[in-house]
Order: structure tokens, then C-alpha cells, then sequence
């Protein structure tokens, strides 16, 4: 029984003493644990501080930076404004200078001048002078001397004109043929006669609104892609069914019209199929114009043109001006100035293919500086074309003509661009021009009535002989061309006549 006690006993005290031990060794470990918690927090606080010096730190040079920066900037505007007044400053001394020397060159004039008017006081006196010592040794008054002089004068002006007009006549009958060619060449530019006009076409009609949503594709890519590759502007408007081509250069717009117009028959309207007819578009295009080129060639039986010659004339095929097909126009002028040349007795060939290629300048005018006259006569030259037919494309539009060719040319170009219906133009602003034209001599001093006649191309000023003189009607004549030059723009030339006449009027008496 004590045995079992103690074992009991014994028991019950080695329970004890290892719920002791374990609750040290609990105790422990929860106090290495505590320990390395601190621990880590601390590494984080630690790390926490340092971030923010370092943060703190990168301020600082941040801000140090900015200032510099700003101090730099600060420093150059400065220095810039400095240099701006030290600028000023010298522009102010050097108007100054210049102020001063101006000055001194108005004082000079000024001095100048008061010599001069004393100089002149002297002349006059001088003159007065001689005209009384002359009176005296000549036994003659002034006006007796003035009329003397006068009479011998006229005497001899009568011998010296009698002469000129001896030495004219013979130099007219030497060179009669030739002026008579000018005259009639220019007489003949009063001409007039119809003609059929070609308009231009620069609108696409489609079959349906989706096609126009089509060719803008989605978000405008197929109509840059249209506008990139021919250079042209597409106007899509409110407009239904219909789109605008806008171009300076023809042939890009033809090129334009050409391959929008295989799209909407093709169909497949993409960036790719895009550049792929628009190249197709162009070829068909250079073929057209060389069709053009050799059809007018033929009907206007032109040979010996060069191929350059002849695509550049294929090219007027799509011009126009004031609505008039420039190519259909060149065959008219070619046709005419080749009768004209014929009836005045001058080389129809010559005249005939200048005509043709007057305006062939205007093939290239929106490429090269410079009047299509000019251009046309360097592309004449270049491809060895006659001299004559040279001259005549450069000096087609002249006023001052060295060649009959010349005259022929602008009397051929003048009939076909004056006819009525050759150009586009509405009668409003026909009677516009025309009433333009008589306002504007009507405005000179004497002029008592004036007539616009010749559609335009002659303007008869009547004036009041009691104002305008003989010699003043030629100086007004001449002043009524350059204001009309200057103030108005018409093709072709305008004559001026001054018409100056007297009438002496005397009435009767009664009869009874």
C-alpha cells in the first residue's frame, strides 16, 4: 500500500515538474519569437528612414537642379537683353548720324537753291540787257526780230519738209510690199465669225450614294489614298450621286477622273487596287494625248513636228481658257493665220504652223516661270523649228510685231478668240466691259462722246475741237490706250481713234 502511494506520489510529481519544464520551454520559444518580430520591425523602420533620406537627398538635387536651371535661363535672357540694347543703342547713334548728315544735305539744297535763284535773277537781267543792245545795233524792236525770224524760218522748214517728204516717198515705194503685208495682216484682226465652244468636266456622277460612302472608305483612308497617288482634291459635298475632282494641272485631273471612274466599275475600292489603276489610269491617259496630238496634227496637215511637240499639243486637249478648249483653238488659229499667209502672199507653211503652235506654251505654263509666249517660242527653238515660226509664237501677243508672220499669227489668234461663242462669257458681262471701256474715255478732259464698237475691239472718242488740238488729240489717243491697259483686261488688242472736226455753220437771210 505505501508502495503504491509512492509511486502515486511519484507519479504525480514528475507529471509536475514536465508541465513545469514544458511551460518554460512555451515561454521560450514565444519569447524568441517576440524577439525576432521586434527584430524585424526594427530592420523595417530602419530601412523605412533610410528610403526617406535617400527621397530626401534626390529633393534636394532635384531642386538644386531646377534653380540652376532657371538661374542659367535667367542668365542667357539677360545676356540677350543686353545685346538687344547694346543693339538699340547703336541703331539710335547710327540714326542719329544719318539724322545729322541729312541735315546737312538739306542745308546744302538750301543753299543751292538760293544760289541758283540768284543766278537766274542774273540771266534774266543779262538777257534783258542783250535784247536792248540788240535792238539798238540791229535798228529792229523785239517783235520786229521775232517776225523776221519767224519768216525765215518757216522758209526754210518749208524746203527742209519738201525734202523729207521727197526722201519718204522714195523709201514708200521701196518698201511698199512689205508694209502693205503688215496693214492687211493687221486689218484683218476686225474679222469675226462663229464657232462651236467645249466646256470642262470636273464632276463624277456614281450610281448610288453607298458608292460615295465606298470611295471615302472607312475613316476618309480610301480618298487620301485616291488624293495621294494623282495629286488632285476630291470634293465630296451634299451633292447626291456626284463627285468633284479640283486640280490646276489637266492631266492630273484627267488622270483623277480616269481611274475613279474604273473603280466604280471595277468595284474592289482599296488602298492597293487604288495605286493600281490610278498607274493604269496614267498610262491610258499619255495615250490619249498622243491620240490628240496626232489627230490635230492631221486635220491640220502640220509635218516635221518633232514627238515632243506633239505630246505637248495632246496635252491642250485638256486646257482651257475662258472656256474655250485651247487645242480646238490652236487647229482654228493654224487654219487661219495658213489663209491669211496665203492671201498677203507669205509662206503658208510658216504661217500656218505657227498658228498651230501659238499657245503651245500653255502646255507647261503651270510648270515653268514665265509668259506661255515665251515658253512656247524656247520650245519652238529647242526642237529647231523655223525662225520665223519662232518669232511669231513669241510675238503674238506684242504690241510692237518685227514680223508679218507676227501680224498674221495675232490677226488669226484675235478671229477665233473674238468670235462670238469662241469664249465663255455671259452678255451681263459683256456690256459691263463695254460700258467700262467708254467710262473710261469719257473721263478725260474734252472728250465729248465715246463709242465701244467692234465688240469691244475699237473705241471712237469724239472731242471738242475748242479743247483738244491736233497734237493734243494724239497725246490723248495714247493716255485713253494706257489706262485701258492698266485699268482692264482684255484679250487681245484695242484701237483707240481720237476724232477731232470743225464745222463752220452760216445761216442765211429771210426771203420774202
Amino acid at each position: 500500500m505505501s508502495m503504491i502511494l509512492m509511486v502515486i506520489i511519484s507519479i504525480v510529481i514528475s507529471g509536475f515538474i514536465f508541465g513545469i519544464l514544458g511551460f518554460l520551454a512555451r515561454m521560450f520559444i514565444v519569447g524568441g519569437e517576440l524577439k525576432r518580430a521586434e527584430d524585424a520591425a526594427e530592420g523595417q523602420l530602419r530601412r523605412a528612414e533610410a528610403r526617406n533620406r535617400e527621397i530626401l537627398v534626390e529633393a534636394k538635387e532635384n531642386a538644386l537642379k531646377i534653380k540652376s536651371q532657371a538661374q542659367s535661363e535667367i542668365n542667357n535672357d539677360r545676356r540677350g537683353i543686353q545685346k538687344l540694347e547694346s543693339s538699340l543703342e547703336a541703331r539710335e547713334e547710327n540714326l542719329k548720324k544719318q539724322n545729322n548728315e541729312l541735315q546737312k544735305k538739306i542745308n546744302e539744297v538750301n543753299k543751292k537753291d538760293q544760289n541758283l535763284e540768284s543766278e537766274r535773277k542774273t540771266v534774266q537781267a543779262l538777257e534783258s540787257d542783250q535784247v536792248s543792245i540788240l535792238e539798238e545795233l540791229s535798228k529792229f524792236s523785239a517783235a520786229e526780230a521775232k517776225e523776221l525770224l519767224i519768216d525765215k524760218t518757216n522758209k526754210n522748214i518749208e524746203f527742209e519738209l519738201a525734202k523729207i517728204y521727197k526722201n519718204a516717198e522714195s523709201q514708200m515705194y521701196s518698201e511698199a510690199d512689205d508694209k502693205a503685208k503688215e496693214i492687211l495682216a493687221s486689218s484683218m484682226q476686225r474679222y469675226a465669225s462663229e464657232v462651236v465652244r467645249d466646256s470642262s468636266v470636273s464632276s463624277i456622277n456614281l450610281p448610288n450614294e453607298e458608292m460615295k460612302g465606298r470611295i471615302i472608305g472607312r475613316e476618309g483612308r480610301n480618298i487620301r489614298a485616291i488624293e495621294n497617288s494623282t495629286g488632285v482634291d476630291l470634293i465630296v459635298d451634299e451633292e447626291p450621286e456626284s463627285i468633284s475632282v479640283s486640280c490646276f494641272d489637266p492631266i492630273r485631273k484627267q488622270t483623277a477622273i480616269v481611274a475613279i471612274n474604273s473603280l466604280i466599275k471595277d468595284g474592289r475600292i482599296h488602298p492597293a487596287r487604288i495605286e493600281e489603276l490610278v498607274e493604269k489610269a496614267k498610262n491610258e491617259v499619255m495615250i490619249e494625248i498622243n491620240k490628240a496630238g496626232q489627230k490635230a496634227i492631221f486635220e491640220i496637215n502640220v509635218k516635221g513636228l518633232s514627238k515632243e511637240i506633239v505630246d505637248l499639243m495632246g496635252r491642250l486637249k485638256f486646257r482651257y481658257s475662258y472656256g474655250e478648249n485651247v487645242l480646238q483653238h490652236s487647229i482654228e488659229v493654224g487654219r487661219f493665220a495658213g489663209i491669211l499667209g496665203g492671201q498677203i502672199g507669205l509662206n503658208v507653211e510658216i504661217c500656218k504652223t505657227a498658228g498651230f503652235l501659238h499657245d503651245l506654251g500653255k502646255a507647261l505654263s503651270h510648270e515653268i516661270e514665265g509668259s506661255h509666249a515665251e515658253i512656247g517660242a524656247d520650245i519652238a527653238r529647242r526642237n529647231g523649228m523655223d525662225d520665223k515660226i519662232v518669232t511669231a509664237i513669241k510675238e503674238h501677243h506684242d504690241r510692237d510685231m518685227t514680223s508679218p508672220e507676227s501680224y498674221v499669227v495675232a490677226a488669226a489668234d484675235a478671229i477665233s478668240a473674238a468670235r462670238p461663242g469662241a469664249r465663255n462669257d455671259s452678255l451681263e458681262r459683256y456690256i459691263e466691259r463695254l460700258t467700262s471701256l467708254e467710262e473710261i474715255a469719257l473721263g478725260f478732259e474734252g472728250v465729248e462722246r465715246c463709242f465701244a464698237i467692234q465688240a469691244g475691239r475699237e473705241v471712237r472718242v469724239m472731242v471738242n475741237p475748242e479743247e483738244i488740238d491736233d497734237v493734243k488729240a494724239s497725246t490723248l489717243a495714247r493716255d485713253i490706250s494706257n489706262e485701258i491697259k492698266q485699268k482692264l483686261n482684255f484679250p487681245g488688242q484695242i484701237k483707240v481713234i481720237v476724232i477731232r472736226e470743225t464745222r463752220s455753220i452760216q445761216m442765211t437771210g429771210d426771203f420774202n
